[in-house]
């Protein structure tokens, strides 16, 4: 069966007011839902009510960062969510960005590669019920073991945006996880990636048949994203240096008001699925196509839809 994930909570409903909706999710078609950890909701909370709420979805964070909690207390939580969603459960890890670690956080956002792939390593023997002990490039862990390790090991997947964390992936994750793509570049991330590993990603669905107001939100969307190192470096790689570098150099001057006027249609058009429900899961479909295992949606308000309803209406169940 084809995987159709949900990003949860979704954007301007309270937490407390999502049972409903997350209740009848297995009922719509929907596999998957997604946490996120930026400035909202922590990463784990809604997985947790979502584990109860309905048994059949598979759950995930994509992603937890791997600088802003101890080593020990990720595996507590993975452990946790495990127990609660016995096979359900996938921990999605990942560096995150130096905004969020270093800025928002105070913690140096030193040796990424290095600091994902010593977490991924610990966490293998943590949450396969292992004593570790172990001095790893970028931490140390003495003597640490769960009291009491789930049955079954969940998987972990990586957030990976460019070849070496893709590539680190495919050795050692059972997947990869990524953001802000256009269907076409699925196939670039893929030819890092292999063709076997499970790759999810994050999609910004607006159902709006108003063009205008899909783009105007898409802009704000993208210059928060794509000025952030990590994002810039990715969509380099993926061949949006230039169509991106007007926007960059006004955002780099202060000019945040001339940033969002240079983005260019085509690249909002490329990177937020906009357009009528029936067209958005269509476009949707296209990621899948061009190898894209579990697209995961995030439900941008538009369109004059409430949340409830812009879920049903993107539904696989809707088709």
């Amino acid at each position: 069966m084809s995987r159709w994930g949900l990003t949860i909570p979704l954007t301007g409903l309270p937490l407390a007011e999502h049972r409903e909706i997350v209740s009848g999710l297995s009922g719509l078609g929907y596999t998957d839902a997604w946490s996120a950890e930026t400035n909202g909701a922590d990463a784990f909370t809604p997985l947790a009510l979502a584990s109860q709420w309905d048994p059949g979805l598979r759950l995930g964070p994509a992603i937890v960062p791997v600088y802003t909690r101890g080593p020990a207390l990720l595996a507590q939580q993975a452990a946790t969510l495990a127990d609660l969603a016995p096979g359900r459960f996938v921990l999605g890890i990942g560096t995150s960005s130096d905004t969020i670690v270093q800025r928002w956080n105070g913690i140096p956002f030193d040796e990424p590669y290095k600091r994902t792939r010593d977490t991924l390593r610990f966490l293998r023997k943590a949450l396969a019920g292992e004593k570790v002990k172990e001095e790893y490039e970028t931490f140390a862990v003495k003597g640490f073991k769960l009291e009491s390790a789930p049955a079954a090991p969940p998987p972990i997947v990586l957030a990976a945006l460019r070849p070496g964390m893709l590539r680190l992936a495919a050795r050692e994750a059972d997947g990869a996880i990524t953001n802000w793509l256009a269907p076409k570049d699925v196939r670039t991330v893929r030819g890092a990636l292999g063709d076997e590993p499970e790759l999810i990603a994050r999609l910004f669905v607006c159902p709006t048949d108003d063009a205008a107001e899909a783009r105007a939100i898409g802009r704000w969307m993208i210059a928060a994203y794509m000025t952030v190192p990590v994002y810039r470096a990715f969509h380099e790689w993926l061949g949006r240096g230039e169509a991106l570098r007007a926007m960059n150099e006004a955002w780099a001057a202060g000019d945040r008001k001339k940033a969002l006027e240079v983005i260019p249609d085509e690249v909002v058009d490329d990177l937020i699925v906009h357009g009528s429900p029936e067209r958005c899961r269509a476009r949707v479909r296209e990621y899948v196509d061009h190898g894209l295992t579990t697209p995961v949606l995030a439900i941008v308000p538009g369109g004059g839809l409430t949340s409830a309803e812009a879920v049903r209406a993107l539904a696989p169940s809707a088709d």
